[in-house]
């Protein structure tokens, strides 16, 4: 049994709703980029909380509103830290702001329009939908009080989080605000181990510049004390 599909007073959040995070590697792989870029992305705001697969309830009421678990979810205004669902109402009232949905075969119209509802009514400012199988985007962004679909999609920039959308002729190409293209875990990792090797040859060349400088200053000094030995002041040489 879903385990929110009743009410139980002893635990009147449940923090799973015991489906799946993905139906397919594809669309797992998809979330976790997401994800994990942003998290990179906002890794020194203090003050922005980035989730996947996170229950979300509106009010504390459930028989108003039941929970939504986003594929990814950020929230401007909320401390980072461990959260086994997000209860809106105890994070100063504060929605997520941006949305991350990734689509499945799993996923039908009724759902899908279901979210959008329960996005526009409870304050998201910005909703992207990938399908990763039909290489379709969809982006939705609040306009006065509801979301409006975009229809301009060439070079969208986020206007929250300030990462930019380029669809390619088979992909998703996200880039973040200096230029550099969203990677997954093994590209991140390769990254990070290229950089710090980069890192490694730079420190050992300015160690090699230092001993170098080190060696003509000694040699210049040396030099200077030849000249001494023979009555010659080398700070008083004409130029």
């Amino acid at each position: 049994m879903n385990p929110l599909s009743y009410y139980d007073p002893d635990d009147p959040y449940p923090e799973s709703d015991g489906q799946p995070m993905s139906e397919n590697t594809e669309q797992y792989d998809w979330l976790v980029k997401i994800k994990e870029n942003l998290e990179i992305l906002f890794a020194d705001r203090e003050d922005v909380f980035v989730a996947g697969d996170l229950l979300w309830y509106p009010v504390p009421d459930r028989q108003v509103s039941g929970p939504i678990a986003p594929d990814v979810m950020v929230a401007f205004g909320r401390p980072k830290g461990k959260r086994g669902s997000y209860l809106q109402w105890e994070e100063a009232g504060i929605a997520p702001q941006v949305i991350f949905e990734v689509l499945s075969p799993a996923n039908s119209r009724m759902e899908m329009a279901n979210k959008l509802r329960f996005y526009d009514q409870y304050g998201v400012e910005e909703y992207y939908i990938y399908d990763p199988k039909r290489h379709y985007l969809e982006i939705w962004l609040r306009q006065r009080e509801h979301l409006k679909r975009v229809s301009h999609l060439k070079g969208w920039i986020s206007p929250r989080l300030g990462i930019r959308f380029v669809l390619m002729p088979d992909t998703l190409e996200i880039y973040d605000p200096e230029g550099q293209l969203f990677l997954n875990s093994v590209e991140l990792a390769k990254w990070a181990k290229s950089a710090v090797a980069r890192a490694e040859q730079e420190a050992a060349r300015a160690e090699q510049e230092a001993a170098r400088a080190e060696q003509e200053a000694a040699r210049a000094e040396r030099l200077a004390e030849r000249l001494r030995a023979l009555g010659v002041d080398p700070n008083h040489l004409e130029d």
